[in-house]
C-alpha cells in the first residue's frame, strides 16, 4: 500500500504516518518542517503546499491532507487552498482508492476565529464535491473533524492548568483525543471502509452533543 500524507511532522499528520507504517504500508510525508520519522518506508519530503508542486510519477492509493494552521491570516490559503491543491496533484493516480481530509468540528460549530473556521468548513464542502466525482471511479473520499486534540499546536492550552480544564469541561468525557485516534480513524476510512464516502466523521468526545436541559 503507498500512501502520501501532508502535515507529517507532528500532530494528527505525523500519527497518521506512523499508523499506516505500522500497518506495513510505504508512506511519503509531505511538511514545511523537518521530519522526526526514521522508518525504511518511509519519505519524508520539505514542501509547502501553497506553493511546491510534489514530485512527478507519484500513483498513491491513499492521500491525506493532514496540513494546517491555525494562523488566522493563512487559514484560508493554507487549510483550504492548500489542501485542494495538494490532492488535486493525486487525483489521476491509476491506483487511487481513498482520500481523505483532516477538517474541524469548529466547521460545524463556528467556535474559532472566522477565516480558520471558514477555511474548515471549505474543506468539508470541498470534500463532499469531489466525492460526487471520484465515486464514478469507486474512490471513497471523506473527511474527519476532531475537536480538541494533544497536539504541539494546542500546547497554549496544555500548559496552562485552567485554560485545559476548561476547554476539557466543554465535553461531555471531560477528555481530549490524542493524535493516535484520529489515526485509527482515518486508518479505517481509507484503507478498510469501502461504503462511507462524502461523510464528515465527528471526533470531539461530545463537545458538539453538550448542551444543559431545562425544565
Amino acid at each position: 500500500m503507498f500512501v502520501v500524507i501532508s502535515g507529517t511532522s507532528s500532530g494528527i499528520g505525523r500519527a497518521a504516518a506512523v499508523k499506516f507504517l505500522d500497518e506495513g504500508a510505504e508512506v511519503i510525508g509531505f511538511d514545511i518542517a523537518p521530519s522526526s520519522l526514521e522508518h525504511p518506508c518511509y519519505r519524508h519530503i520539505i514542501h509547502d503546499i501553497t506553493e511546491d508542486e510534489p514530485p512527478p510519477l507519484l500513483s498513491p492509493e491513499i492521500v491525506i491532507n493532514s496540513a494546517g494552521t491555525i494562523s488566522e491570516p493563512d487559514a484560508i490559503n493554507v487549510n483550504l487552498k492548500g489542501a485542494m491543491r495538494f490532492v488535486s496533484h493525486f487525483l489521476g493516480s491509476p491506483a487511487l482508492k481513498s482520500v481523505l481530509f483532516i477538517a474541524s468540528a469548529s466547521a460545524r460549530n463556528g467556535a474559532e476565529f472566522p477565516l480558520y473556521v471558514a477555511s474548515k468548513a471549505g474543506v468539508i464542502g470541498y470534500m463532499k464535491n469531489l466525492a460526487l466525482t471520484l465515486a464514478k471511479r469507486g474512490i471513497t473520499c471523506n473527511s474527519i473533524s476532531p475537536g480538541g486534540v494533544i497536539t504541539p499546536m494546542n500546547r497554549h492550552i496544555l500548559d496552562d492548568e485552567a485554560l485545559y480544564r476548561a476547554v476539557k469541561n466543554e465535553t461531555l468525557l471531560g477528555k481530549w483525543a490524542e493524535p493516535e485516534e484520529i489515526a485509527g480513524l482515518a486508518w479505517y476510512l481509507t484503507a478498510v471502509n469501502r461504503s462511507i464516502t462524502g461523510e464528515d466523521i465527528l471526533i470531539d468526545n461530545g463537545e458538539m452533543l453538550k448542551s444543559n436541559f431545562i425544565w
